[in-house]
């Protein structure tokens, strides 16, 4: 049992959306299931903030400036634009995932902190929506 438990709450540390299909496979009780892959899920979202950024300190060390381009607006920058921090932290956290987001997060050097509140707001909404959709859904099986 314990190593079901586990097993959730590491996928839920990567993504979410592998981690609930699995409890429910492993058979675990939904609130089982909840709180594993919520567990699972805010310590990706921490591992990914603190590893993020040491990722762009050390990389900005070795890293050459060169001028830089003026990209066409894409996808990602018009929703930063339209939603702003809580677009990227919740919305992003629900849509692709907490790594994610964070990773954009940092790239638009948005204040960590503030960003990760919201991915665990986001994480925390998630894991709760797709465990009881989940739950209702293998009811009706």
């Amino acid at each position: 049992m314990l190593i079901k438990i586990l097993t959730v709450v590491g996928l839920a540390t990567f993504e979410v959306y592998a981690a609930i299909p699995a409890g429910f496979a492993f058979k675990l009780s939904p609130f089982l299931i909840f709180i594993s892959s919520t567990i699972g899920g805010l310590i990706g979202v921490f591992m990914t903030a603190y590893l993020g950024k040491q990722i762009k300190h050390f990389l900005n060390k070795y890293r050459k400036v060169r001028e830089v381009k003026k990209a066409p607006d894409g996808l990602v920058l018009k929703i930063w634009n339209k939603y702003g921090l809580i677009g990227l932290g919740f919305l992003g956290t629900m849509t692709v995932g907490a790594p994610i987001s964070i990773g954009v997060g940092v790239g638009f050097n948005v204040p960590i902190n503030k960003l990760v509140i919201w991915c665990c707001v986001g994480v925390i909404t998630r894991c709760a929506l797709f465990t009881s959709l989940g739950y209702f859904g293998m009811q009706l099986l």
